[in-house]
């Protein structure tokens, strides 16, 4: 027994690191489904509690752990009782971390993800509510549902939910009263596990966002989330910025819903988002992504199909224009019959120091007999020694499926060039062309009209000015 943590059987110490014995879970078989229950509950240790594990941490991720909890104490603090599920998240997740060295090129998870200027900068995570006289510029002014979400922080002055229909909730977690709900978030959140990414995410989430579709409603209109930080620093400053927005999804039978979530902002900050989707029987869940700022902008989003004749469709396109890493890890998991998935993820990396990451899994397990899952990533490099790095895998134990997947890296091809200057089109205007339509396969899966095309406008600007520096030119 270590001194200052609550006792457990399979709690196992050594003088590098303090961790869980991975047999501490067992499988218990309820009416419904199968799930993995902890033999022992949780262990929620306060912050003198964790003096010992601290002790053995590494120094580094203890100070970015207790920069993280000081951000959200001091809101929590001044603000109503933190809700039971964020609590808990926030605990289990800084046992989990203080558990971690942090890691380098040398990790396999981390091989092709450079975080080490994250160790050289001033972590700066936002304290409090950004003040929403700072987003009047960012105001949704579609004609679909939709949240401003400053450095995970909900903007309510800025945004719109009144298209909504009755039963869907779309908000903070500390606004949600039903306890049927709040139940399932709970689950969800004590089965937690994850990366380093997910860890910092979880003890750093000022809030939880949820958005819950109840059995049978389905949304006529897409629901748009765009994230965007209150904070952006010069690109000298050794200061980094950092937003922790965690999104929790649940469709129930039957229910149906699209979401399309931007993200832009300034090229020194760190985004750092988790998303969680779980849908039940006969639901549908289209998500659609258009990511372009920060110097780091790591997604890791994780769909949980946990029942039949369920369909998942995500697109996702990510631009790399300056010195930044996009980076994307998806898990979509099978578990149930006649399952159907469809991910296309497209990348563009137009400056010789950009980078984009793509690890998407797709997992169909035994009992997801004739499932249909595709997957496909594509990626432009316009610069010298611009890198992308991709590993699109699929995980496949039932033995009645039809499942796909591929990857592809290019630039731009000669004969489609030629096709333009053959006509007067001059290289560059026809370069510009081809990029925009690259990318405009995403862009035009946004089902809302005006959305589609105030997104189309913004990347066609973005990609004006990126392929205008020096240090994009091939």
């Amino acid at each position: 027994m270590v001194d200052g943590v609550s006792s457990c059987n399979h709690l196992c110490v050594d003088f590098k690191r303090l961790y869980v014995s991975p047999h501490l879970f067992e499988l218990s078989v309820p009416r419904t489904r199968l799930r993995l229950e902890p033999k022992c509950k949780p262990r929620i240790l306060s912050k003198a509690k964790l003096v010992t594990i601290a002790a053995l941490s590494d120094p580094f991720v203890l100070e970015i752990a207790e920069t993280l909890e000081d951000s959200v104490s001091s809101f929590s603090s001044s603000s109503s009782p933190t809700p039971l599920p964020l609590k808990k998240l926030r605990d289990l997740s800084s046992e989990s971390l203080l558990a971690r060295s942090w890691s380098s090129r040398k990790d396999e998870p981390f091989r092709f993800t450079d975080i080490s200027f994250i160790k050289s900068s001033h972590i700066q995570p936002n304290a409090s509510p950004p003040q929403e006289s700072a987003f009047w510029n960012t105001f949704l002014d579609t004609k679909i549902p939709g949240l401003v979400i400053a450095d995970g922080y909900i903007v309510n002055a800025l945004s719109d939910l009144s298209a909504l229909p009755d039963g869907v909730f779309v908000g903070s977690l500390s606004n949600l009263s039903s306890d049927v709900i709040m139940r399932k978030i709970l689950e969800v959140v004590s089965n937690f596990d994850g990366d380093l990414f997910s860890l910092l995410n979880g003890v750093g989430a000022p809030d939880l966002i949820l958005v819950y579709v109840p059995e049978g409603c389905r949304l006529d209109s897409s629901l748009y989330l765009r994230h965007h930080p209150s904070n952006v620093m010069e690109t000298e400053s050794n200061n980094l910025p950092m937003s922790n927005p965690r999104v929790l999804v649940f469709v129930e039978q039957g229910g149906e819903i699209g979401i399309v979530e931007e993200y832009s902002s300034g090229d020194n900050t760190t985004h750092i988002k988790w998303t969680s989707v779980s849908q039940e029987s006969g639901s549908s869940y289209k998500l659609v992504e258009v990511s372009c700022g920060g110097k780091l902008s790591r997604h890791n989003l994780h769909v949980q199909q946990v029942g039949p004749d369920t369909s998942t469709e995500l697109s996702t396109l990510h631009l790399s224009m300056a010195d930044q890493t996009q980076d994307l890890h998806s898990r979509v998991v099978l578990d149930h019959p006649r399952g159907y998935s469809r991910q296309l993820h497209k990348c563009i990396v137009a400056h010789l120091q950009g980078q984009a990451v793509f690890d998407g899994n797709v997992r169909v397990n035994r009992f997801a007999q004739q499932t249909d899952a595709g997957q496909l990533t594509r990626t432009l490099l316009l610069a010298p020694r611009a890198t992308v790095n991709l590993k699109p895998n699929l995980q496949i134990i039932a033995d009645d499926v039809k499942c796909s997947h591929g990857a592809a890296i290019s630039d731009l091809e000669e004969d489609q060039l030629f096709y333009f200057l053959a006509r007067g089109i001059d290289t560059e205007t026809a370069r510009r062309s081809l990029i925009f339509s690259f990318g405009a396969e995403v862009i035009e899966s946004i089902p809302d009209v005006s959305l589609r095309e105030k997104t189309k406008g913004g990347i066609r600007e973005l990609l004006n000015l990126g392929l205008a520096t020096p240090s994009s030119q091939c």
